[in-house]
């Protein structure tokens, strides 16, 4: 009696199996009834596009694991997990234009491993950290962009024992067509910046005064809608600002602090009803009214500027009424007193205070004529017209900024376009011209090596700019959602670089400084 024939073993109809290899065309889906020993499954020409999590984990005895000519489009996370034994991973020619960071985890027994032929045109970053013995990685016939996204592969392909056959650029232009393997880390610029919203106050402010006392950070923001000076301390368990006191202010423009002498002085310009100067009393721990400041001078303050001249402190309050007149205020042992009237009658809206070639000066913008520039005559101590900034009329404000060791202004306009300038000596040439219709703030500020100028609108974004020293010009880097601000103040607060943003219109913002790397 002869015996029967050995049973073929279990094979779906797609396939063409062994005891220990599967071959399959046409499949729809990864085949399930396949032979418990297989070590070597090939697919070929399969027709569904996804690989998903654990795709292969009943078939954990895999060893060569083939998947050719497909239409792979995606590979999910985890899609090999369960294939401990696997030593041989060719996924090519397929359309993957991309892979997940986790694609490849648990195939510690990995030693070949290609990606040929695909549309891959990026790669996750430590995409093969998982694959501790890889001896041979193929990437060719691939685009790979080779931009941030793919520095991490360049600094890898740098420390890796792994056989790599040359891989081509095919993007950016300046890099099309060169070896990754040539290029070198220094070849990619990664590093930028971003403002994000750090801290929302809920009110609305028109100038905004950070200053340290008694070794701790504080923040002056003039509200005249609430009638108030506000006085919020930073927290620095919390990294938030917090109330801290208010000064009575009905019709507030500007509070100044100035610390001088270990005192605590605010200068609170208001529109209507006086201008006044209090003191923190660290007797009671409150601000005291000590002095008025002359109404018939300072009839509508539109801006203040405190600064020390050879030890001595000052402050000036530009006058915006046709009336009024600018003034200098020196401290004395009592208070600040008037010093010196400096222009009269001309509308003035922004004052600025600059040391140039080791000279003070003050700019002085105005509704009627051109910035108008005073210098320190240390003899008279007092500040002597000096000259004019250009053919500028209508300017807003008045800002500085210095890039190693050249001196720049900006120069603000309500209505037309704002400029940028070099001041050179007695003259000014003009860099940059920045639309800027409803802008009432223009204000450049430093982080780190970092230039930038924030440029506010009423009628739109807010507009940051980046200096670029090559070109100089500033270059549009990012927007803000500020409606109708009214300054930018920049700060350190211990190892937080913070964006204060008052707004006339909507709640007061608080902008981070982050460090964002690209790669």
């Amino acid at each position: 009696e002869g015996r029967r024939p050995p049973r073929p073993p279990p094979c779906p109809p797609s396939c063409s199996c062994t005891q220990d290899t599967a071959f399959c065309v046409d499949s729809k889906a990864v085949p399930r009834n396949l032979p418990p020993e297989v070590i070597s499954l090939t697919m070929v020409n399969a027709a569904f596009t996804e690989i998903r999590e654990a795709a292969f984990a009943h078939i954990p005895s895999l060893q060569f694991l083939l998947l050719n000519s497909n239409k792979f489009t995606l590979i999910g996370d985890n899609a090999f997990a369960g294939l401990s034994h696997l030593q041989y991973l060719f996924i090519e020619n397929n359309d993957i234009q991309a892979l997940s960071k986790a694609t490849f985890r648990g195939l510690k027994s990995l030693t070949h491993l290609s990606l040929a032929n695909n549309n891959l045109q990026t790669l996750p970053r430590d995409l093969f950290k998982p694959l501790d013995i890889l001896s041979d990685l193929d990437l060719r016939g691939n685009t790979l962009a080779c931009d941030c996204q793919i520095k991490w592969l360049v600094e890898w392909l740098e420390s890796t024992n792994t056989t790599v056959p040359a891989v081509f650029c095919s993007s950016p232009g300046h890099f099309e067509g060169q070896r990754i393997q040539d290029l070198v880390l220094g070849d990619f610029q990664c590093i930028t910046t971003d403002f994000v919203v750090h801290q929302v106050l809920p009110f609305q402010s028109v100038s905004a005064e950070p200053f340290t006392y008694a070794s701790d950070l504080y923040v002056a923001l003039a509200q005249p809608g609430a009638s108030s000076c506000a006085i919020l301390k930073w927290d620095y368990v919390e990294r938030k600002l917090r109330d801290f006191d208010h000064i009575p202010a009905h019709s507030a423009v500007h509070c100044k602090p100035i610390v001088a002498q270990e005192q605590l002085y605010v200068v609170v310009a208001q529109l209507f009803g006086g201008s006044y100067i209090y003191r923190w009393d660290t007797t009671v721990d409150k601000f005291i009214k000590i002095q008025d400041i002359d109404s018939q001078k300072i009839r509508k303050p539109n801006d203040v500027e405190a600064f020390q001249i050879e030890g001595e402190w000052y402050f000036v309050i530009a006058d915006s009424s046709k009336a009024g007149s600018t003034s200098l205020y020196r401290l004395n042992q009592n208070g600040f007193y008037s010093h010196q009237a400096l222009h009269a009658w001309h509308r003035d809206t922004d004052v600025e205070y600059v040391e140039n070639d080791g000279k003070p000066r003050l700019i002085i913008a105005s509704s009627s004529q051109a910035p108008v520039i005073y210098q320190w005559n240390r003899a008279q101590k007092q500040f002597a017209p000096q000259g004019e900034v250009g053919e500028m009329l209508d300017v807003q404000m008045v800002k500085h900024f210095r890039v190693k060791r050249d001196q720049f202004l900006c120069l603000s306009r309500y209505i037309g376009d704002s400029k940028v300038v070099r001041w050179e000596g007695q003259r000014f040439v003009e860099l940059q011209t920045l639309p800027s219709r409803g802008s009432m703030v223009m204000q450049p500020f430093s982080v780190g090596q970092r230039q930038y100028l924030a440029l506010g609108s009423d009628f739109s974004f807010t507009h940051v700019y980046l200096w670029e020293e090559e070109k100089q010009k500033f270059a549009k880097f990012q927007e803000l959602l500020v409606q109708a601000p009214r300054a930018f103040r920049s700060v350190l607060a211990a190892d937080v670089q913070l964006l204060l943003a008052p707004s006339f219109k909507a709640k007061t913002l608080v902008y981070r400084h982050v460090v964002v790397d690209l790669s």
